[in-house]
């Protein structure tokens, strides 16, 4: 990461860490007493195409000892009450500022993957993960919930990896790789504030982030 970069990051995961911290606080005392422990989901993940970390996010799912692979129809039984809502408002990845603050990822840039899709696809994920991994960016921004529409459909595990594979992989990489070409940091706010709205639940367009003039950082 550049510097510019890195202190945009430290500078917004302190800040959202201390505004954050009551919301957190809640959620997870939530998450205990409804659902019980663990609080937290911790998944392995890529930094570099041989550089694992532990990325952290609040639990969505029950547990089963068996669970991998990305999250398709074939797991929808299985998201608790409060789950769907703080997948939603993106609020289950509130614990990733530490994963910010440590360095594993960047506010903005590829989501970080899991090793199963860095070893099946080396070649694309040497390029995509040049950059580093990002909470947003603009796959997740244009294309996650197509995405989720897509693995939505799909009933056994083996379908949901057939479909992102097939599907969701290399149309993630082509975003991915046009931020790489693009970022900056004025893009990387941009896109911050983007995905702020987006989690308020407002249209991009409607809020003038989206839409009237193509804009050149648009892919």
């Amino acid at each position: 990461m550049t510097p510019g970069k890195r202190a945009l990051d430290l500078i917004l995961a302190l800040l959202l860490s201390v505004v954050l911290a009551p919301v957190a606080l809640v959620i997870a005392l939530l998450i205990l007493v409804r659902d019980g422990r663990p609080v937290f989901y911790v998944s392995e993940r890529m930094k570099t195409a041989s550089e694992p970390f532990q990325l952290w996010k609040f639990r969505t799912m029950t547990v089963v000892d068996t669970d991998s692979g990305v999250s398709g129809g074939d797991k929808a039984a299985r998201l608790t009450k409060h789950g769907r809502f703080l997948r939603r408002t993106r609020m289950d990845e509130i614990p990733q500022l530490w994963n910010v603050l440590r360095g594993d990822i960047s506010f903005v840039g590829p989501r970080p993957p899991l090793r199963l899709y860095v070893q099946r696809f080396p070649e694309l994920y040497v390029e995509v993960l040049q950059c580093r991994p990002g909470i947003t960016g603009l796959a997740t921004l244009y294309y996650h919930r197509h995405e989720e529409r897509l693995l939505a459909d799909c009933e056994t595990a083996q379908e949901t990896d057939a479909v992102y594979s097939r599907r969701c992989v290399p149309r993630k990489a082509e975003l991915d790789l046009i931020y790489r070409r693009r970022r900056s940091v004025a893009m990387d706010l941009r896109l911050i504030a983007m995905t702020a709205a987006r989690a308020a639940g407002r249209d991009l367009k409607s809020c003038g982030l989206l839409g009237g003039r193509r804009d050149r950082n648009r892919p």
